[in-house]
């Protein structure tokens, strides 16, 4: 039997063995390109679990996230699909100084759902009488849409299949377009076909690096993120080994 005076000390021992929340805890709201929309999902639990801090995230086509930002919304964190768009924060004051670092370096594929469409020749699958239609971001919003352009010009396409392009908001929507059949054919993240969450299928033709300018996507601390401390933590765990090697088996590069 336990005496009535050990009572006390066992309920102290018994709370002293819970977990005892940080008391810094705090959450971070972070804007984040469409192309890595899995990759965050991935990273967010082992982010909440190292830090103790709480991370949420809205995704969408950079140029709209910038928009966003300039028009106020709370967004501590970019992670970007460009490098121009965090420079440009930096200069424009809306992002602190020297923040900024590449996080990912991104990689383009042409995908169909058709396994036998695409082979070796990349070209001749684009040029292929039965496509009608072919799948980009749009260059105006996306980065991903300006490497798609620039591919295409660079394997002298681009005038000739004009009037087959179709465009999405941002690279998931592309992708959409692509895996509903509603193109035959779209450039997209080669992230988005690495997936875990998509089964293997389609052909692809991963675009070699010599036709685009690289796609490096860098990571900018906000303004309204200055003083956050989950922010400033997501930053830093973004540069670990652990995030690393997510970001990787995604399929983008890392520096």
């Amino acid at each position: 039997m336990i005496s009535r005076r050990c009572v006390p000390a066992l309920v102290a021992i018994g709370f002293a063995l819970l977990p005892v929340p940080s008391a810094r805890a705090a959450e971070t709201l972070i804007a984040v390109a469409a192309n890595f929309a899995e990759v965050i999902e991935e990273l967010k639990p082992a982010f909440e679990k190292i830090s103790g801090h709480k991370l949420q995230s809205t995704t969408g086509s950079t140029g709209k996230l910038y928009a966003q930002i300039k028009e106020g919304a709370p967004f501590q964190i970019l992670l970007s699909a460009d490098a121009n768009t965090p420079e440009r924060m930096e200069k424009e004051q809306l992002a602190v100084a020297g923040s900024r670092f590449t996080y990912a370096i991104g990689k383009l594929t042409l995908w169909s759902s058709d396994q036998g469409r695409i082979g070796a020749d990349g070209a001749a699958a684009l040029k292929a009488n039965d496509v009608r239609h072919i799948a980009i971001a749009n260059p105006d919003l996306a980065p991903y849409g300006v490497a798609a352009r620039e591919t295409l010009q660079s394997l002298g396409l681009w005038d000739s299949l004009k009037p087959k392009i179709v465009m999405g908001q941002n690279i998931g929507q592309t992708h959409s377009m692509v895996a509903t059949g509603n193109a035959q054919l779209g450039f997209i993240a080669l992230s988005a076909v690495l997936s875990p969450r998509e089964s293997p299928k389609g052909s692809r033709w991963d675009v070699p690096q010599n036709l685009f300018t690289p796609i490096r996507q860098d990571a900018v601390l906000l303004s309204a993120g200055a003083r956050n401390e989950a922010a400033i933590a997501f930053m830093k765990f973004l540069k670990t080994p652990e995030a690393r090697a997510v970001i990787e088996r995604y399929g983008y590069g890392i520096e």
